[in-house]
């Protein structure tokens, strides 16, 4: 089959199939003797696989191990669950990341007044980290914001 119904057949682009191609993450394909690409079933299952596995958000890096493990008929499954285990360790610090950012904004959004007044604590912690959180306004940052700013800290250092 041409790039066209690759496409179609896999769910993936013909841009995306090329671009995979090129990187080496599928075989290059069979071509014509005009030239164009001709796509296998087994390539159409590739494609299928690392549309998977990035709707599960690994990255390209690993799903060329992954690949390569599935083609590997004598692999070892303890190799595929490292990697799988390593993404969903990677996922969690992502999603306590993004929490503590949440919960840092509800924070700030909570402690501006949002009327006709010029002062706002959103503003004034985007310029001066810190400085904006319920500042003037009465209130003392709870523990949650310090403790959000820790997990962020956490996550970064964790993540390199």
């Amino acid at each position: 089959m041409n790039i066209g119904q690759a496409a179609k057949a896999s769910g993936v682009n013909a841009k995306l199939i090329r671009y995979y191609e090129g990187i080496g993450l599928i075989p290059e394909a069979g071509r014509t003797a005009s030239g164009y690409r001709v796509y296998t079933p087994h390539e159409i299952d590739i494609l299928r696989f690392v549309k998977r596995a990035r709707s599960l958000g690994f990255s390209i890096e690993r799903i060329q191990q992954l690949v390569g493990l599935w083609r590997d008929k004598d692999r070892a499954s303890a190799e595929v669950k490292r990697i799988a285990l390593e993404h969903v360790a990677e996922l969690k610090a992502r999603v306590a990341e993004m929490r503590a950012m949440s919960d840092t904004l509800q924070e700030l959004a909570d402690a501006c007044h949002g009327d006709h007044r010029p002062d706002c604590p959103i503003l004034r912690d985007l310029e001066n980290p810190g400085s904006g959180r319920a500042r003037g306004h009465g209130r003392r940052p709870s523990k949650g914001a310090a403790g959000a700013d820790r997990t962020l800290l956490s996550a970064a250092a964790t993540r390199g």
